[in-house]
């Protein structure tokens, strides 16, 4: 299985859609085999979904994504797992020991792995 996370300075990516580069990294068997940084060359919504489709990427965990975009690669098979932040190793090592749901990495302001909550907890709203 290969999975990937858009790095910057060690830490996961704050916004996917903007990201340069990838840590890819070859999972067998619930241990890390190879690991390698991959700069990505397409910033388009139909590039970068067939960028990391080329490279055989069955995961993908991120930070912030477009709806565009993670509805682009789960239409290419590849599971997206957004609103993750953290130190890059880590959350890797999580996702790993199946340790991710919950997500213990989960971004501030968010409230699930989906946009569930989107309108919910406003003021004035029951």
């Amino acid at each position: 299985m290969k999975v990937a996370i858009p790095e910057w300075q060690g830490r996961i990516s704050p916004v996917f859609d903007v990201a340069t580069t990838l840590v890819v990294a070859d999972v067998v068997d619930a241990q890390t085999v190879e690991q390698r940084t991959v700069r990505l060359f397409c910033s388009d919504l139909h590039g970068r979904v067939l960028e990391l489709a080329g490279m055989g990427i069955d995961v993908l965990i991120c930070g912030a994504i477009s709806w565009p975009f993670e509805m682009g690669l789960s239409n290419a098979g590849i599971e997206v797992i957004p609103h993750t932040c953290g130190e890059l190793q880590p959350v890797l090592a999580s996702y790993i020991a199946n340790r991710l749901n919950p997500n213990p990495f989960l971004m501030p302001g968010c409230c699930g792995r989906r946009r569930r909550c989107r309108g919910q907890g406003r003021r004035g709203q029951a």
